[in-house]
């Protein structure tokens, strides 16, 4: 049976899982709070992978780290320069939108990869109109790293990002937990929590929204051990996917990014 997003939402809402933010003042679009019934599930969701992936396993221990880091360190994990999206702009009614997306449903296949001068190019090639059927900017570059003061100061001194994903907190850490827990690899290190994205186009329900819950583990191993070990946990994966949460084994897919779909680090 075929059941449309719509239906989804509004069961949501109706039963207590999920509904729009600061809604009695009008909400704030792509932002929702989980209820009574929502909050439950997702912490079961996050309970559950915790004790499968971390307390139950003898190789792996938790972090839970700040938010609000060093912006130096985003700044060597190439977030600043490459944790973007490709941005244009409706120049009559100023709305913006992702450049590789309006191209990608234009021309019939994924541009993903593709360098903002292509883009560029293909919208010229192509004649591609905003959805409002108006002229667009050229792309640029747009930062998905939210920006935010620190301090009563207001500048370049103070300025901090909040994290657009766990992973580098891990990597942080890594000397720190190594020499405290006593651990060499093969070990990993497991974290829960918030990050932001400021996305250009956010939607689709809870897909794609400005803050949400990661579940992620950094795991350590020697070069020559690595496909031994991805491919352990690539069937250790789809298998807590079927037994615990409960998807269909049918519902899943495993493909292989190309090196343009590779994280920049």
């Amino acid at each position: 049976m075929n059941v449309s997003l719509d239906t989804i939402v509004n069961l949501a809402k109706r039963r207590g899982f999920v509904w729009p933010g600061s809604e009695i003042y009008g909400g704030l679009a792509n932002s929702w709070d989980y209820g009574p019934v929502g909050v439950l599930l997702k912490n079961n969701l996050r309970d559950a992978w915790w004790r499968d992936f971390v307390t139950s396993r003898s190789d792996m221990v938790g972090l839970d780290a700040a938010i609000l880091m060093n912006p130096r360190v985003w700044e060597a994990s190439g977030h600043v320069a490459h944790f973007t999206d490709p941005l244009v702009e409706d120049m009559v009614t100023h709305e913006r939108w992702r450049a590789d997306e309006l191209v990608a449903q234009a021309v019939g296949k994924s541009v993903e990869g593709v360098s903002v001068e292509e883009l560029g190019r293909l919208i010229a090639d192509h004649d591609i109109k905003s959805p409002a059927g108006n002229e667009l900017t050229a792309p640029r570059v747009f930062s998905l790293l939210f920006e935010t003061q620190v301090g009563p100061a207001q500048g370049k001194q103070s300025m901090v990002y909040l994290r657009g994903e766990l992973a580098q907190s891990m990597f942080v850490g890594f000397k720190r937990v190594a020499a405290t827990m006593r651990r060499v690899p093969p070990f990993g290190v497991a974290q829960a929590g918030k990050v932001f994205r400021n996305e250009i186009t956010p939607g689709n329900f809870t897909f794609r929204t400005l803050e949400f819950d990661l579940m992620e583990f950094e795991y350590f191993v020697k070069e020559a051990e690595w496909e031994r070990w991805f491919e352990y946990w690539l069937t250790e994966m789809q298998r807590w996917a079927v037994e615990v949460v409960g998807l269909q084994a049918d519902r899943l897919r495993v493909r292989e990014h190309s090196r343009e779909e590779l994280s920049h680090y």
